[in-house]
């Protein structure tokens, strides 16, 4: 009989999602986030840094520039007195060698020694010195110099100058207004007042201009910015994360050693337990018995009985115990061979019989006939039956019933189930009863005797078979243990060799 519930490819009955993220970490990386993401403005941070842009920005400008500068020079010097061109070259370079000097020393200085609102102020000035070299060439009279159309030249210059200014220095704001308004107002005034000519049409075009590259500078300071902001997230959020990936890994680190020392501790105390409850259990026993002579005192006979049960749930306790300690260290070896799945959950069936019928409980068992040999440890086997069988049998109620079955699974592997009819588990309380001594609250007002070993070491020998255990319960119903192993341990069948007839031996 075939479980059908699977989704995959090999059944497992079990669903193996990933798990969510820890909520409070993922609260703790939103806050940051909000916080980081803010508006940029008024940060001192980044204002030094973005004084930092602007000044390498300049730096890196510098050659561009003085080579426009020699060829409108040049150019000026063919069509203009020599004086009047050499007046305005001393203006526009000493304007720009000092702005670059002065970007100079700002790169040089480290963010902590910048101090924001004077070194904005020094900047716009000195890009205000700048324009008043442009704002000279602006006023230079060519009426005599034989060049109808220097105006329109100069025009043109001052474009080209105002787009690169937009580009290099969008990093400060309002570097174009200080650099380019008095070139631009001089422009105006000098040449809108003509007739409608080229002149007055490049005055228009050179105010309208000036507005539309300083919107372009700001947008660019802008986007700068919130570039400067993201980064500065991503570095908060990557310290966060290397913040707690140390403190995981330092909790890691010390729960590894807390499990090297359980370890240590189950391994050295179990043969000192050991020695102790063999002696306890041999004499009680003895006693309990009357093998060396008759006890005269009901009562202390009664006492023996409940020592030797007491000794013997404490040594099963701490082979539980031995054995999850194995599992979970990785230390339990598979003596693995071929097997009968059915077989030995029929022999466990047996051996659970006196405990079913003394509490009145219907055992029905079903077998699928066609299954192929296991590959996997006996005696783990026997454990996993043991354990699931022994649960059912605690929280079958009497006159109830258990289900054992064995067959396929969907992806051709094997699985046994067991399914009682008792109280059933909550669902919120199913990784309590699959984790170590966890019980769940029917069991504890049952006051039922357990370790909450059984079902951990189910899992983990289940797992070791790379198969897996799966809980279906339902309140008031009962619960079906259910420990499925993978195709990859069914053993294939091997057909009969062929029957060859004998050869005739040639004499």
């Amino acid at each position: 009989m075939a479980l059908n519930q699977s989704h995959i490819a090999d059944k497992f009955i079990v669903d193996r999602r990933k798990p969510h993220r820890n909520s409070e970490v993922a609260e703790a990386v939103r806050r940051t986030r909000n916080r980081l993401s803010q508006a940029a403005a008024g940060n001192p941070d980044f204002d030094r840094e973005m004084l930092k842009i602007h000044a390498r920005a300049i730096l890196d400008s510098a050659p561009a520039i003085f080579l426009l500068l020699f060829v409108v020079g040049g150019v000026g010097m063919t069509i203009n007195p020599a004086r009047e061109m050499l007046v305005w070259s001393i203006l526009i370079i000493g304007g720009y060698a000092s702005l670059f000097s002065f970007a100079w020393r700002v790169d040089r200085l480290a963010l902590a020694e910048i101090s924001t609102r004077g070194l904005r102020s020094w900047f716009l000035i000195l890009h205000f010195l700048t324009g008043v070299g442009w704002a000279y060439l602006v006023s230079l009279d060519c009426r005599g110099c034989g060049f109808d159309h220097f105006p329109v030249v100069v025009a043109i210059v001052l474009l080209m100058m105002i787009a690169a200014t937009a580009l290099v220095a969008s990093s400060l704001h309002g570097a174009i207004l200080a650099t380019f308004a008095l070139p631009v107002a001089a422009y105006a005034f000098l040449y809108i007042q003509l007739p409608l000519d080229v002149e007055p049409i490049m005055a228009g075009l050179l105010i309208l201009s000036l507005p539309f590259f300083s919107h372009v500078a700001s947008q660019r300071n802008h986007a700068a910015v919130n570039l400067l902001g993201f980064r500065s997230e991503n570095d908060a959020l990557i310290a966060e994360l290397e913040t707690a990936k140390a403190v995981s890994d330092e909790a890691r680190r010390r729960a590894e050693e807390a499990n090297l020392a359980k370890s240590r501790f189950l391994a050295s105390m179990s043969h000192e337990l050991r020695t102790p409850l063999n002696a306890i259990l041999g004499f009680s026993e003895v006693m309990a018995k009357e093998v060396l002579g008759p006890i005269q005192n009901e009562t202390y006979r009664e006492y023996a009985k409940d020592v030797h049960e007491s000794g013997q749930h404490l040594l099963e306790l701490i082979n539980e115990i031995l054995d999850l300690s194995r599992i979970e260290a990785g230390r339990y070896q598979l003596n693995e061979e071929p097997l009968e799945l059915a077989d030995i959950v029929q022999e466990c069936c047996r051996m659970m019989e006196l405990k079913i019928k003394a509490k009145g409980i219907t055992l029905a068992q079903q077998y699928e006939p066609t299954l192929l040999r296991l590959l996997a440890d006996e005696r783990a086997l026997r454990q996993i039956t043991l354990n699931l069988l022994s649960n059912a049998v605690k929280f079958t109620p009497s006159g109830g019933e258990i289900l054992v079955r064995v067959g396929w699974t969907a992806g051709g592997g094997q699985y046994i189930s067991v399914k009682d009819n008792g109280p059933g588990i909550p669902e919120d309380e199913m990784p309590v009863v699959l984790s170590a001594f966890g019980q769940g609250s029917i069991a504890i007002k049952g006051a039922e005797q357990g370790t909450g070993l059984g079902l951990p070491i189910v899992q983990g020998l289940a797992n070791l078979h790379g198969g897996v255990l799966k809980l279906k319960s339902k309140l008031r119903e009962g619960t079906e243990g259910i420990v499925a192993f993978p195709r990859s341990r069914v053993m294939e069948k091997v057909p009969a060799a062929p029957k060859h007839p004998a050869k005739r031996a040639v004499g």
